[in-house]
C-alpha cells in the first residue's frame, strides 16, 4: 500500500473507553495467567489502533497545516489525547497490580513494566484539563512557525526555504537572509513570550499537582529516564564545557580564517567555505536514487528497508506552502511503517535527513516485531543513537551526493557534530534554569539567562549588530523547548555515542561496529539507555573520559586536514 491509501478515521472515545474497560476488567479479574495475557494482548491491539490514527493525523496535518480537515483532527487530538491517556493509565495500573505479573514478565519485555510505572507517575485525572491546555499551547507555537511567509528575493518563503540564502557566499545576502529569518521571530516576540510563559507556569502547576518538587522531576519522568538523573546530566554538561567547548572554539577560529573574516558575526556562522558549503549535486529525484543505491550497498537489512520506504511513498521531503517546519520520523502501528517528514532546501541538510531520519526509520523497521506499540521506539536519547550513528555509517557513500565536494562535506559534518554539543547542552541548561525558577523569571529574565549561558557554552556568538538576538532570543526557533521540554540533551548524549561508532567504523575499520549497531536497532525500546549503551559496546557519556578520548581523535583527524584547500 501507498501512504496515500492508509485509512484515517477519528476514533470514538466512547467506544475506545468501553473496549478498554472490558480488557482492564478481564486483566484485573483473571483467574489464570493465560487470561491475564489475553487481556494484555487485547489492550495492546487497542493501543496500536489508537496510535495508528494519532500518527496519521499528525503526519497529514504537518504536511499541510492549512488543510481544514486535518486541522480539525489536530484539535481533536489536542483535546482527547489526555482523555485516552487517562484510560491507558488505568490499564497500566491493572498491569502492575496483576497477581500474574511474574508470569507476564516471562512473556512481555521487562521494560514494559518500568514504562508503565513511569506512565502512572506522570498522569492523574486531576491534570487532564491542564494537559489539554498544554497540547493547545504547543500546537499554537507549531502553527505560528508554519505560518511564516517571508518576502525575500522576489519570493514568498517559509523559514526553511531561507536556509540556502543564509549560506550564501555573498555576505550581504546571508546577512539580509538572516535578518529576514529573525525578523519573523521579532515580529512575534510578544506572542512567543506569552506562549512560553503560559507553558512554563502550566507545566510547573501540573508537576506540583502530581506531587513533584518541580517540572524538572516530572520532565525526566516523561522522558522515561530510567537510569540517570539531573545530577548526572549536570556532570555531563560540565564535561562538555571542559572537553568539547575548547575544540569547538578552535574550529570556529579555523572557520573564520577560511571565510576571510576577522571575527564572525551570527550571520557568518552558516557559511563554512568561501566558495560555498558542500551541496548535493542533484535534485530531489537524484538524491532519492542515490539514497537507494547507498542503502542497497550498505547491508541486506538496509536494502530491504529502503525498498519498503520507497514503495510505500513513506517520505515527504519537499518544502511546500503551509507545511510545518523541521523534520521527524515516526512509526505507524497497524501498517508497521516508518514515515519520514522533512523540508528539502538544496543544502547538505537534505542528505543529513536521508541519513539521520532514515536512521530512526531503519531502527523502527528493525524493531517492528515488538508487539507493544509503546516500545517500538526506544526512549529518545537511545533513538538518537540510531539516527546520528547512521550519519557516520553512510560516510563511504557521500561521494554519490557531493562528488568533488565530498571531503568538504565530511569535514563540515564532523566539525558540526563537535560544534553542536555545546549548543545542545546550552538548550538543556536553559530549561533547567527556567523550570527550577518558574515563578521568579519574567520573559525578559529568561532571555537574559539564555544570553548568559550562550556566553559560557558558545562564546563565539557575536550579535553586536542585532539587538534582538543580543538580548537572548535565539531559542525562539528551537521547537523542542516548546513541544517536548528536556528532549534536547538527548541529541548530545547520542552524538557522543555516535562519534564512538564513527571512530570504530571509519577510523579503526572495526567490523563489529555495524553488528553492534544492528543489535541496538533490533531491541527497540525493550532496553533502557545505559543497557543499550552496554549492548552496543560503547562508553557511557556519563563516564569520566568518554568525551575527552574521542575529542582527541577528532582533533587529530581535523587538524591533519588543510581545510583552506577543500
Amino acid at each position: 500500500m501507498k501512504f496515500s491509501e492508509y485509512e484515517y478515521h477519528r476514533p470514538s472515545y466512547e467506544d475506545y473507553k468501553l473496549q478498554a474497560e472490558k480488557a482492564i476488567a478481564k486483566l484485573s479479574q483473571a483467574q489464570v495467567a493465560d487470561q491475564a495475557l489475553a487481556a494484555v494482548t487485547k489492550m495492546g491491539a487497542l493501543l496500536s489502533e489508537f496510535d495508528k490514527q494519532a500518527q496519521l493525523a499528525l503526519i497529514r496535518h504537518s504536511i499541510n497545516t492549512k488543510d481544514s480537515f486535518y486541522q480539525a483532527e489536530q484539535d481533536f487530538w489536542d483535546q482527547h489525547q489526555p482523555l485516552f491517556e487517562a484510560i491507558n493509565t488505568e490499564y497500566y495500573r491493572a498491569l502492575l497490580k496483576s497477581p500474574f505479573r511474574v508470569e507476564l514478565e516471562q512473556v512481555l519485555p521487562k521494560q514494559y513494566f518500568k514504562m508503565a510505572e513511569y506512565k502512572l507517575k506522570a498522569f492523574s485525572p486531576q491534570v487532564i484539563e491542564m494537559l489539554q491546555k498544554e497540547n493547545e499551547l504547543a500546537s499554537s507555537y507549531d502553527k505560528l512557525i508554519a505560518s511564516a511567509q517571508i518576502e525575500f528575493d522576489g519570493k514568498i518563503l517559509n523559514l526553511s526555504a531561507l536556509g540556502p540564502y543564509q549560506q550564501s557566499t555573498n555576505p550581504a545576502i546571508r546577512k539580509a537572509a538572516s535578518e529576514a529569518y529573525f525578523q519573523f521571530f521579532e515580529e512575534n516576540e510578544v506572542k512567543i513570550d506569552d506562549l512560553y510563559d503560559q507553558l512554563v507556569k502550566l507545566r510547573d502547576k501540573i508537576a506540583k499537582q502530581l506531587g513533584f518538587k518541580d517540572f524538572v522531576e516530572l520532565g525526566y519522568i516523561r522522558m522515561e529516564r530510567y537510569d540517570y538523573d539531573r545530577q548526572m546530566v549536570q556532570t555531563y554538561r560540565e564535561n562538555v564545557l571542559e572537553d568539547v567547548v575548547p575544540l569547538a572554539q578552535k574550529l570556529y577560529e579555523r572557520q573564520a580564517k577560511r571565510i576571510g573574516v576577522e571575527k564572525m558575526h551570527y550571520y557568518d556562522l552558516n557559511l563554512e567555505f568561501l566558495d560555498g558549503n558542500a551541496t548535493p549535486k542533484g535534485d530531489q529525484a537524484y538524491i532519492l536514487e542515490m539514497g537507494k543505491k547507498m542503502y542497497h550497498e550498505l547491508s541486506a537489512e538496509t536494502e530491504t528497508f529502503i525498498d519498503y520506504m520507497y514503495a510505500g511513498d513513506l517520505l515527504d521531503l519537499e518544502t511546500k506552502d503551509g507545511k510545518q517546519g523541521g523534520g521527524y520520523c515516526t512509526f505507524i502501528p497497524g501498517y508497521d511503517s516508518p514515515f519520514i517528514f522533512a523540508n528539502f532546501n538544496g543544502t547538505s541538510g537534505d542528505i543529513d535527513v536521508l541519513t539521520h531520519e532514515a536512521g530512526h526509520a531503519f531502527q523502527v523497521f528493525q524493531s517492528r516485531w515488538i508487539q507493544q506499540p509503546e516500545l517500538v521506539f526506544p526512549t529518545s536519547e537511545s533513538a538518537e543513537i540510531h539516527s546520528m550513528s547512521m550519519e557516520f555509517f553512510t560516510y563511504p557513500w557521500m561521494e554519490l551526493f557531493f562528488k568533488e565536494e565530498t571531503e568538504k562535506y565530511k569535514f563540515s559534518h564532523l566539525s558540526g557534530a563537535v560544534q553542536f554539543l555545546p549548543y545542545g547542552v546550552l538548550v538543556d541548561h536553559f530549561q533547567h534554569e527556567v523550570y527550577e525558577n518558574p515563578e521568579m523569571m519574567t520573559p525578559a529574565e529568561r532571555k537574559a539567562v539564555w544570553r548568559k549561558l550562550e556566553k559560557i557554552y558558545t562564546p563565539h556568538k557575536d550579535y553586536s549588530d542585532n539587538a534582538f538576538l543580543e538580548k537572548g532570543t535565539l531559542w525562539y526557533r528551537q521547537g523542542h523547548i516548546f513541544d517536548t521540554p528536556f528532549y534536547y540533551i538527548d541529541y548530545t548524549l547520542a552524538q557522543v555515542l555516535a562519534l564512538q561508532f564513527w571512530k570504530r567504523a571509519i577510523i579503526d575499520k572495526d567490523p563489529t561496529a555495524w553488528k553492534d549497531y544492528l543489535a541496538i536497532c533490533e531491541v527497540g525500546g525493550t532496553s533502557s539507555f545505559l543497557k543499550l549503551v552496554d549492548l552496543a559496546n560503547l562508553k557511557s557519556p556519563f563516564e569520566e573520559g568518554s568525551l575527552s578520548e574521542v575529542m582527541q581523535v577528532i582533533d587529530k583527524q581535523l587538524t591533519a586536514i588543510d581545510d583552506r584547500k577543500l
